[in-house]
């Protein structure tokens, strides 16, 4: 009786899935609601088969709620087919982009699509995207970061960080931006609330764990004045419960970007002229936080006060992204 009812629910699992790409090929956009109303299957059923449809390739979706529609993809099976399992894994787990719509894409659907757009064979191309992948990730620790110690260690005549690590790449060589160098990117040119929290929520497990070693955390500042401010709402969601090392952003008349500083001496000169510690306590070990590292200099300025005034004697820094070849300036973050 129990196998019956196991293949049961799988028969109608299948009729589910196939009516609803039935619907989706006839109808050209569908809305959800359509869907269940058609075939008489609750919500979470057809959303299910959704996700499975979209990570397959088979079909896409368009626009925000409450106007998302999804659409047939055309001559995708057969292109789906030929992915390997271990491809597909890597590929739905960690291909993700922010398309020239503004709509957010993710996995093997994305990945094709990204394919075709460039003429590029998508099996050949699923398995470089695999071994670049892997390539980089190797360079991550048992925590899952980065180490850059050593780069920003030969950048500065004086380096006042004792370690620097970042959560991921800005981006990996063929494949650009990663992840969370794209949702870093439209964070914050975008000032999207929604956007920014869920970058937040990617990075915050991983942020939390580092800093339960710490007695204190900083945040550099912005340089822009923004509506919404990235590094100010990560400071709220993060609501790590250690003290806050204050640093305050002098501005001049006109307010410089370091992105847009391209010399090194140049970013050396305008984070120490603008950029001032405020707390003058003793707080022992303290992480710096910040959203991208270029050069590091905003970092490496922080850090020599800390230490110049006595308040730690430990500084370790941390980014969301960082550069894989040197100290390249991520001119656009």
């Amino acid at each position: 009786m129990h196998l019956y009812l196991v293949h049961s629910t799988l028969c109608t699992m299948h009729s589910t899935r196939k009516n609803i790409l039935d619907i989706i090929s006839n109808g050209g956009r569908v809305r959800p609601r359509e869907l269940y109303e058609k075939l008489d299957v609750k919500p979470r059923a057809i959303f299910k088969q959704l996700k499975s449809l979209l990570e397959d390739g088979l079909v896409e979706k368009v626009g925000i709620p409450p106007n998302v529609f999804y659409s047939p993809v055309q001559n995708r099976i057969s292109t789906v087919n030929k992915i390997d399992a271990e491809s597909t894994k890597i590929i739905n787990d960690n291909f993700y982009l922010i398309d020239t719509n503004g709509n957010q894409v993710s996995g093997q659907s994305a990945f094709i699509s990204w394919c075709e757009q460039r003429n590029l064979p998508v099996e050949k191309t699923a398995k470089e995207y695999v071994t670049s992948f892997n390539k980089f990730t190797s360079y991550k620790n048992k925590n899952g970061l980065i180490d850059g110690t050593s780069k920003i260690k030969n950048t500065f005549e004086k380096c006042y960080l004792d370690n620097l690590y970042y959560l991921d790449f800005y981006n990996i060589e063929r494949f650009g931006k990663t992840k969370l160098g794209q949702m870093l990117l439209y964070a914050k040119q975008s000032q999207n609330r929604k956007l920014i929290k869920n970058l937040i929520i990617e990075i915050k497990p991983k942020i939390e764990l580092l800093a339960k070693d710490f007695d204190a955390v900083c945040y550099i500042p912005p340089t822009i004045s923004r509506g919404v401010q990235l590094m100010k709402e990560l400071e709220r969601e993060l609501g790590l419960r250690i003290p806050v090392v204050e640093v305050t952003k002098i501005r001049g008349q006109i307010s410089i970007a370091q992105k847009t500083l391209s010399r090194l001496e140049d970013r050396i000169k305008n984070a120490k002229a603008s950029l001032v510690v405020e707390n003058t306590r003793n707080l022992g070990k303290v992480l710096i936080i910040d959203d991208a590292v270029g050069s590091g200099a905003s970092m490496n300025e922080v850090a020599k006060q800390i230490k110049e005034r006595g308040m730690a004697k430990k500084v370790i820094g941390l980014a969301i992204t960082g550069s894989f070849k040197g100290f390249d300036v991520i001119n656009e973050v």
